[in-house]
Protein backbone atom coordinates (compact mmCIF):
# COMPACT_ATOMS: atom_id res chain seq x y z
CA UNK A 1 0.00 0.00 0.00
CA UNK A 2 1.63 3.50 -0.88
CA UNK A 3 2.01 5.55 1.84
CA UNK A 4 0.17 8.68 1.90
CA UNK A 5 1.36 12.01 3.21
CA UNK A 6 -1.58 13.53 5.36
CA UNK A 7 1.02 16.58 6.13
CA UNK A 8 2.03 16.82 2.51
CA UNK A 9 -1.63 16.94 1.30
CA UNK A 10 -3.03 20.11 4.35
CA UNK A 11 0.54 21.66 3.05
CA UNK A 12 1.31 21.84 7.04
CA UNK A 13 4.31 20.83 8.79
CA UNK A 14 4.69 17.46 10.95
CA UNK A 15 4.76 20.23 13.67
CA UNK A 16 1.83 21.92 12.84
CA UNK A 17 -0.69 22.97 15.68
CA UNK A 18 -3.83 21.62 15.88
CA UNK A 19 -5.17 25.31 15.54
CA UNK A 20 -2.93 25.47 12.22
CA UNK A 21 -4.25 21.77 11.10
CA UNK A 22 -7.84 23.43 11.36
CA UNK A 23 -6.96 26.60 9.61
CA UNK A 24 -5.53 24.87 6.69
CA UNK A 25 -7.97 22.39 6.13
CA UNK A 26 -11.30 24.92 6.33
CA UNK A 27 -8.76 26.51 3.73
CA UNK A 28 -8.65 23.75 0.99
CA UNK A 29 -11.97 22.76 1.89
CA UNK A 30 -13.47 25.69 0.91
CA UNK A 31 -11.39 25.71 -2.17
CA UNK A 32 -12.41 22.26 -3.35
CA UNK A 33 -15.90 22.19 -2.11
CA UNK A 34 -18.00 20.16 -4.55
CA UNK A 35 -20.30 22.92 -4.15
CA UNK A 36 -18.26 25.12 -5.41
CA UNK A 37 -16.85 22.49 -8.20
CA UNK A 38 -19.40 21.30 -10.19
CA UNK A 39 -18.78 18.12 -12.15
CA UNK A 40 -14.88 18.95 -11.68
CA UNK A 41 -13.79 15.15 -10.80
CA UNK A 42 -10.57 16.64 -9.83
CA UNK A 43 -11.73 19.23 -7.70
CA UNK A 44 -13.55 16.10 -6.07
CA UNK A 45 -10.45 13.96 -5.62
CA UNK A 46 -9.23 16.48 -4.18
CA UNK A 47 -11.91 17.36 -1.68
CA UNK A 48 -11.78 13.66 -0.15
CA UNK A 49 -8.11 13.67 0.21
CA UNK A 50 -8.32 16.91 1.87
CA UNK A 51 -11.20 15.22 4.48
CA UNK A 52 -9.33 12.06 5.02
CA UNK A 53 -6.59 13.58 6.26
CA UNK A 54 -7.79 16.12 8.15
CA UNK A 55 -9.69 12.79 9.84
CA UNK A 56 -6.63 11.96 11.09
CA UNK A 57 -4.58 14.81 11.84
CA UNK A 58 -6.97 16.62 13.34
CA UNK A 59 -7.19 13.80 16.43
CA UNK A 60 -4.67 13.39 18.42
CA UNK A 61 -4.89 9.78 19.10
CA UNK A 62 -5.26 9.43 15.21
CA UNK A 63 -2.59 11.29 14.26
CA UNK A 64 -0.56 9.54 16.97
CA UNK A 65 -0.88 6.41 15.19
CA UNK A 66 0.02 7.77 11.86
CA UNK A 67 2.55 9.48 13.00
CA UNK A 68 4.37 6.35 14.06
CA UNK A 69 2.43 3.75 11.84
CA UNK A 70 1.91 5.61 9.37
CA UNK A 71 -0.81 4.31 6.35
CA UNK A 72 -1.42 1.56 8.64
CA UNK A 73 -2.44 4.06 11.59
CA UNK A 74 -6.17 2.24 11.43
CA UNK A 75 -4.26 -0.99 12.31
CA UNK A 76 -2.18 0.54 15.50
CA UNK A 77 -3.80 -1.65 18.35
CA UNK A 78 -2.42 -4.82 16.49
CA UNK A 79 0.75 -4.07 15.73
CA UNK A 80 1.03 -2.65 20.14
CA UNK A 81 -0.53 -6.08 20.72
CA UNK A 82 1.97 -7.53 18.11
CA UNK A 83 5.13 -6.13 19.88
CA UNK A 84 3.91 -7.18 23.57
CA UNK A 85 4.20 -10.44 22.64
CA UNK A 86 7.15 -10.01 20.94
CA UNK A 87 6.05 -10.84 17.45
CA UNK A 88 7.21 -7.55 15.65
CA UNK A 89 10.54 -7.83 13.26
CA UNK A 90 12.17 -4.94 12.11
CA UNK A 91 14.62 -6.49 9.61
CA UNK A 92 16.82 -4.01 9.70
CA UNK A 93 14.27 -1.41 8.67
CA UNK A 94 12.81 1.98 10.39
CA UNK A 95 10.82 1.35 13.99
CA UNK A 96 8.13 3.74 12.36
CA UNK A 97 5.98 2.56 9.42
CA UNK A 98 5.33 6.18 8.96
CA UNK A 99 9.13 6.57 7.55
CA UNK A 100 7.73 4.96 3.85
CA UNK A 101 6.48 0.68 4.42
CA UNK A 102 7.79 -0.68 1.24
CA UNK A 103 6.47 -4.03 1.78
CA UNK A 104 9.14 -7.37 2.13
CA UNK A 105 10.60 -9.28 4.90
CA UNK A 106 9.71 -6.66 7.49
CA UNK A 107 6.66 -8.35 9.04
CA UNK A 108 6.17 -11.56 11.21
CA UNK A 109 3.54 -14.45 10.38
CA UNK A 110 1.06 -12.63 12.44
CA UNK A 111 1.01 -9.43 10.38
CA UNK A 112 1.42 -11.58 7.23
CA UNK A 113 -1.22 -13.54 8.12
CA UNK A 114 -3.58 -10.71 9.16
CA UNK A 115 -2.57 -8.37 6.17
CA UNK A 116 -3.13 -10.44 3.76
CA UNK A 117 0.57 -12.25 3.44
CA UNK A 118 1.26 -16.31 3.81
CA UNK A 119 -1.46 -17.57 6.37
CA UNK A 120 -0.70 -20.19 9.24
CA UNK A 121 -2.63 -23.38 9.07
CA UNK A 122 -4.72 -22.34 11.68
CA UNK A 123 -5.41 -19.00 10.51
CA UNK A 124 -6.06 -19.91 6.79
CA UNK A 125 -9.24 -19.32 5.70
CA UNK A 126 -10.35 -16.57 7.93
CA UNK A 127 -9.09 -12.83 7.99
CA UNK A 128 -9.33 -10.08 10.52
CA UNK A 129 -12.36 -8.20 9.92
CA UNK A 130 -12.09 -3.86 10.12
CA UNK A 131 -13.90 -1.30 10.60
CA UNK A 132 -14.36 1.40 7.12
CA UNK A 133 -12.25 4.39 7.44
CA UNK A 134 -14.16 7.20 9.14
CA UNK A 135 -15.26 10.30 6.76
CA UNK A 136 -15.68 14.26 7.74
CA UNK A 137 -16.48 17.32 6.37
CA UNK A 138 -17.67 20.47 7.08
CA UNK A 139 -21.09 22.38 6.55
CA UNK A 140 -21.16 26.15 5.81
CA UNK A 141 -24.43 27.44 7.21
CA UNK A 142 -25.83 31.07 8.02
CA UNK A 143 -27.39 31.53 11.74
CA UNK A 144 -30.59 31.69 9.76
CA UNK A 145 -30.62 28.46 7.93
CA UNK A 146 -30.00 26.72 11.53
CA UNK A 147 -32.99 29.06 13.10
CA UNK A 148 -35.84 26.22 12.00
CA UNK A 149 -35.06 22.23 11.67
CA UNK A 150 -35.01 21.34 7.86
CA UNK A 151 -33.41 18.78 5.34
CA UNK A 152 -29.89 18.94 3.15
CA UNK A 153 -28.43 17.26 0.67
CA UNK A 154 -25.00 16.78 0.67
CA UNK A 155 -22.21 15.08 -1.70
CA UNK A 156 -20.25 13.10 -0.04
CA UNK A 157 -17.35 10.89 -2.01
CA UNK A 158 -19.05 11.20 -4.98
CA UNK A 159 -22.91 9.96 -3.02
CA UNK A 160 -25.93 12.39 -2.57
CA UNK A 161 -27.07 12.01 1.07
CA UNK A 162 -30.32 13.64 2.54
CA UNK A 163 -29.94 14.81 6.57
CA UNK A 164 -31.96 16.31 9.26
CA UNK A 165 -30.22 19.58 10.29
CA UNK A 166 -32.09 20.25 13.77
CA UNK A 167 -32.62 23.67 14.78
CA UNK A 168 -30.17 25.66 17.09
CA UNK A 169 -26.90 23.89 16.24
CA UNK A 170 -24.41 25.81 16.94
CA UNK A 171 -21.00 26.68 15.13
CA UNK A 172 -18.17 24.02 15.61
CA UNK A 173 -20.52 21.58 16.20
CA UNK A 174 -19.88 18.10 15.48
CA UNK A 175 -22.74 15.48 14.52
CA UNK A 176 -22.07 11.82 13.94
CA UNK A 177 -23.49 10.13 11.23
CA UNK A 178 -22.99 6.00 11.24
CA UNK A 179 -22.52 3.82 8.85
CA UNK A 180 -21.82 6.85 6.13
CA UNK A 181 -18.02 6.33 6.47
CA UNK A 182 -15.76 3.65 3.98
CA UNK A 183 -16.42 0.11 3.47
CA UNK A 184 -15.19 -2.18 6.01
CA UNK A 185 -12.33 -4.50 5.42
CA UNK A 186 -12.73 -8.62 5.44
CA UNK A 187 -16.63 -7.75 6.35
CA UNK A 188 -16.36 -5.60 8.79
CA UNK A 189 -18.56 -2.69 9.51
CA UNK A 190 -18.52 0.86 8.02
CA UNK A 191 -17.31 3.55 9.43
CA UNK A 192 -19.03 6.92 10.00
CA UNK A 193 -19.44 10.36 8.75
CA UNK A 194 -18.44 13.08 11.28
CA UNK A 195 -19.89 16.38 10.56
CA UNK A 196 -18.85 19.99 11.42
CA UNK A 197 -21.32 22.63 11.28
CA UNK A 198 -19.34 26.27 10.53
CA UNK A 199 -22.28 28.76 11.16
CA UNK A 200 -21.68 32.25 10.06
CA UNK A 201 -23.74 35.09 11.84
CA UNK A 202 -25.07 37.79 9.02
CA UNK A 203 -27.88 38.60 11.28
CA UNK A 204 -28.51 42.23 13.00
CA UNK A 205 -28.76 40.40 16.06
CA UNK A 206 -25.99 38.86 18.48
CA UNK A 207 -26.05 35.49 19.74
CA UNK A 208 -24.91 34.34 23.25
CA UNK A 209 -25.96 30.41 23.69
CA UNK A 210 -29.59 30.61 23.17
CA UNK A 211 -30.27 34.64 23.74
CA UNK A 212 -30.34 37.03 21.14
CA UNK A 213 -29.03 41.20 21.75
CA UNK A 214 -30.15 43.79 19.62
CA UNK A 215 -30.14 47.52 19.58
CA UNK A 216 -33.24 49.78 19.09
CA UNK A 217 -33.06 53.27 17.94
CA UNK A 218 -35.79 55.97 19.58
CA UNK A 219 -36.07 59.55 18.91
CA UNK A 220 -35.33 61.59 21.10
CA UNK A 221 -39.49 62.63 21.22
CA UNK A 222 -41.00 59.20 21.87
CA UNK A 223 -37.82 58.70 24.40
CA UNK A 224 -39.68 61.58 26.53
CA UNK A 225 -43.26 61.00 25.49
CA UNK A 226 -43.69 57.16 25.26
CA UNK A 227 -45.19 55.68 22.14
CA UNK A 228 -45.86 52.64 20.38
CA UNK A 229 -42.83 51.12 18.05
CA UNK A 230 -42.66 47.99 15.95
CA UNK A 231 -39.33 46.06 16.84
CA UNK A 232 -37.63 43.27 14.69
CA UNK A 233 -37.00 40.21 15.77
CA UNK A 234 -35.21 36.97 14.39
CA UNK A 235 -38.70 35.55 13.23
CA UNK A 236 -40.58 38.77 12.59
CA UNK A 237 -41.78 41.74 13.70
CA UNK A 238 -43.24 42.81 17.37
CA UNK A 239 -45.12 45.99 18.74
CA UNK A 240 -43.84 47.34 21.65
CA UNK A 241 -44.84 50.26 23.82
CA UNK A 242 -42.23 52.55 25.32
CA UNK A 243 -42.37 54.54 28.35
CA UNK A 244 -42.56 58.07 28.97
CA UNK A 245 -39.00 59.19 30.13
CA UNK A 246 -37.21 56.18 28.48
CA UNK A 247 -33.46 56.44 29.18
CA UNK A 248 -30.57 55.78 27.10
CA UNK A 249 -29.77 52.07 27.54
CA UNK A 250 -32.77 50.82 28.82
CA UNK A 251 -32.84 47.48 28.65
CA UNK A 252 -36.43 45.45 27.13
CA UNK A 253 -36.50 41.28 27.60
CA UNK A 254 -38.60 39.70 25.55
CA UNK A 255 -39.14 36.01 26.97
CA UNK A 256 -39.24 33.36 24.35
CA UNK A 257 -37.77 35.47 20.98
CA UNK A 258 -34.56 34.40 21.11
CA UNK A 259 -32.49 31.46 19.11
CA UNK A 260 -33.95 27.62 19.16
CA UNK A 261 -32.31 25.15 21.95
CA UNK A 262 -30.36 22.26 20.48
CA UNK A 263 -33.05 18.86 20.24
CA UNK A 264 -35.58 20.69 22.72
CA UNK A 265 -38.31 21.34 20.86
CA UNK A 266 -40.31 24.85 21.33
CA UNK A 267 -37.94 25.71 23.91
CA UNK A 268 -36.07 28.86 23.26
CA UNK A 269 -33.83 31.70 24.60
CA UNK A 270 -34.43 34.82 25.37
CA UNK A 271 -34.05 38.07 23.04
CA UNK A 272 -32.99 41.52 24.88
CA UNK A 273 -33.23 44.93 23.15
CA UNK A 274 -31.57 48.18 24.25
CA UNK A 275 -32.72 51.18 23.60
CA UNK A 276 -30.18 54.04 22.27
CA UNK A 277 -31.55 57.64 21.87
CA UNK A 278 -30.85 59.54 18.94
CA UNK A 279 -30.20 63.04 19.85
CA UNK A 280 -31.34 65.15 16.17
CA UNK A 281 -28.10 67.53 15.16
CA UNK A 282 -30.16 69.29 13.03
CA UNK A 283 -33.24 71.34 14.12
CA UNK A 284 -35.19 74.40 12.30
CA UNK A 285 -35.62 77.54 13.51
CA UNK A 286 -38.84 76.78 15.36
CA UNK A 287 -37.24 73.92 16.41
CA UNK A 288 -34.58 75.86 18.25
CA UNK A 289 -37.10 78.43 19.81
CA UNK A 290 -39.28 75.74 21.48
CA UNK A 291 -36.26 74.09 23.09
CA UNK A 292 -35.33 77.25 24.30
CA UNK A 293 -38.56 77.82 25.60
CA UNK A 294 -38.21 74.10 27.06
CA UNK A 295 -34.84 75.10 28.82
CA UNK A 296 -36.26 78.06 30.46
CA UNK A 297 -38.85 76.17 31.76
CA UNK A 298 -36.84 73.71 33.27
CA UNK A 299 -34.77 76.35 35.31
CA UNK A 300 -37.23 78.59 36.40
Amino acid sequence: MAFIDYYKILDVDKTATDAEIKKAYRKLARKYHPDLNPNDKEAERKFKEINEANEVLSHAENRKKYDEYGENWQHAEHYEKAKQHGQYSRGGQQDSFGGGYSGGGDFSDFFESMFGGRTSGRQRGRSAQFKGQDFTTELHLDLKDVYTTHKRTLTINGKNIRITIPAGVENGQQIKISGLGGEGENGGPKGDLYITFSVENHSNFKLDKHNLYSTIFLDLYTAILGGDITADTFDGKVKLTVKPGTQNGTKVKLKGKGFPVYKKEGEFGDLYLTYQIQIPTILSEKEKELFTELAALRNS
